[in-house]
């Protein structure tokens, strides 16, 4: 179980991840940034990124499979808030090549690592060594996706909805 940092450990360790993870041979015709952004950073009609894979947290929601899970060697011990964390993955470019490779690579990378361990999750949420956090695409229906860009400030980019799952609180 994790301490009160977790929720942005996770965020934090994704972006990283990726930016570690982006190849050479990609970097030759592509330099991106990777960020994890608040929501507030897409409050101006001018918020853009040039080449850039942005990572936002646009929900958490209490783990519907561990809601009221208790240990079994303590019954009346309060369990572990157990969090789903769900992500907006945005590739921000002026060129559509590059929009698409960018959003392309990211959604590649986060398909064949699906899976953070303790040793590649940022350590101030002090994580045990048997924590992991599970990165699933989920579907968004066209309705939810316009409804999240309708109340942010730029027009609709491209994105992917990932769930990183289950993150348990102390």
């Amino acid at each position: 179980m994790a301490n009160v940092f977790a929720i942005h450990s996770v965020g934090d360790s994704l972006v990283t991840f990726l930016r570690n993870a982006f190849p050479e041979e990609l970097r030759a015709s592509i330099s991106p940034d990777f960020k994890l952004i608040s929501s507030g950073q897409l409050s101006t009609a001018e918020a853009s990124f040039d080449d850039a894979i942005t990572l936002m947290l646009y929900r958490v929601t209490v783990s519907e499979h561990l809601r009221n899970a208790r240990p079994p060697a303590q019954p009346d011990a309060t369990p572990p808030l157990a969090l789903d964390l769900h992500y907006l993955l945005t590739a921000w470019s002026q060129n559509s090549q590059t929009e698409q490779v960018l959003l392309a690579w990211a959604a590649s990378m986060l398909h064949r690592h699906a899976i953070l361990d303790a040793s590649s999750l940022t350590p101030e949420a002090q994580w045990e060594t048997e924590e992991v956090i599970h990165i699933v695409p989920s579907e968004l229906s066209t309705e939810d996706m316009m409804r999240i860009w309708d109340a942010l400030a730029p027009s609709y980019r491209v994105s992917l909805s990932y769930t990183a799952r289950v993150v348990r609180l102390d």
